[in-house]
């Protein structure tokens, strides 16, 4: 693609990630304003985005790659609460109230943001309803997440949480051309998506591969008989 053709696409206004976030509701004048203030950057593998207590002076719009939301617990443990993905806001919530992140984000792999200061962002919301109520909406959605996996934890056991967070991950993310989950977690990410030790998420993942529901690949997994995941969830 020429060097002009993908500034151009790169823009807010004509670029397609908007329309996954509350940044769609935004009117052409506005996105332009953003356009002409963000910054485009490549994070690696394994960086931060920004830590847990950091105070954010701007969003990051996800334009490709996976990254993982996490906190902190009293123990010292990472608790992972989100995978985001592409279209995401990262730090909306933050930079909103104006308070300091709850929460940390780390590239799970090779990513491209965008980043949009903050005052611009205010702007908009101070002079157009429909993006405060598309920002509400997206921060109504994450307390509904947030609610469910809550209900996870206190309802369902490990096996139930795990069998569930291998389907998440394929029907999210989908798979490659061997039939593996695309997205590979380390098996600590994965226990730490369902709230549970390392070693109890290798036994479990062992004896589903054991029962032939999955098998595995390094860390790939490929999910071989689905009814019977579907089956655990459901708690039959």
């Amino acid at each position: 693609m020429m060097k002009k053709e993908s500034e151009t696409l790169s823009r807010c206004e004509n670029c397609i990630i908007r329309q996954l976030n509350s940044l769609k509701a935004l009117k052409k004048d506005e996105l332009k304003r953003i356009s002409d203030s963000k910054v485009t950057k490549i994070i690696k593998k394994g960086e931060v985005i920004f830590d847990e207590g950091e105070k954010l002076n701007g969003v990051f719009c996800v334009r490709s790659g996976v990254s993982k939301l996490s906190k902190m617990s009293n123990n010292g443990k990472d608790q992972i609460i989100k995978i985001a993905t592409k279209g995401e806001l990262l730090g909306q919530r933050s930079v909103i109230s104006e308070e300091k992140t709850n929460l940390s984000a780390i590239a799970l792999d090779d990513m491209e943001v965008c980043y949009v200061p903050k005052n611009h962002l205010k702007e908009c919301i101070d002079g157009n309803v429909e993006f405060t109520k598309a920002i509400l909406v997206h921060m109504a959605n994450d307390l509904k997440f947030a609610d469910n996996v809550i209900v996870n934890m206190a309802q369902k056991t490990v096996k139930q949480r795990i069998a569930e967070a291998v389907m998440y991950l394929e029907k999210n993310f989908g798979v490659d051309e061997e039939g593996y989950i695309s997205m590979t977690l380390t098996r600590e990410d994965i226990a730490s998506v369902v709230g549970t030790a390392k070693e109890a998420c290798i036994r479990t993942l062992s004896s589903f591969k054991k029962e032939g529901w999955i098998s595995t690949d390094g860390k790939r997994i490929k999910i071989e008989d689905e009814k019977a995941l579907y089956r655990m969830v459901e708690g039959f």
